[in-house]
């Protein structure tokens, strides 16, 4: 059977979801950029793209728990588990976004497991 090839919209929402997903570890070349570029993204095209928008609440879940989660390890560091659980937050914020942005090349929206759901 011949393999059909994807429809410019979806296409064009997949790309731009996993773009929107690997831009959260822009944070690892620019301080802060990793919060503020995926927002920037998201503004700017989930007008024109809505697909991305369930992309973009899967992200920003995922970043406001990383930030609720950061904070709660570091109060851990007083009682010595924190080191360890900001080793396994940093590892998992490397691990999903790529993870997320290999599914939205797909078409599938990945929700992080650990993530809060703020948005759905």
């Amino acid at each position: 059977m011949e393999e059909m090839e994807p429809s410019a919209p979806n296409k064009e929402t997949n790309t731009w979801a996993l773009i929107l997903h690997l831009s959260v570890l822009s944070g690892l070349v620019v301080p802060m950029a990793g919060l503020i570029v995926p927002v920037v993204i998201f503004i700017l095209k989930k007008d024109q793209i809505p697909g991305l928008i369930p992309h973009g609440h899967v992200v920003f879940n995922w970043l406001i728990s990383v930030v609720i989660y950061a904070i709660i390890s570091f109060i851990l560091l007083f009682v010595g588990i924190g080191a360890l659980l900001l080793a396994v937050l940093a590892i998992l914020s490397l691990v999903f976004p790529i993870i997320g942005a290999v599914k939205a090349s797909e078409g599938q929206v990945w929700p992080y497991p650990l993530s809060i759901k703020f948005f759905k």
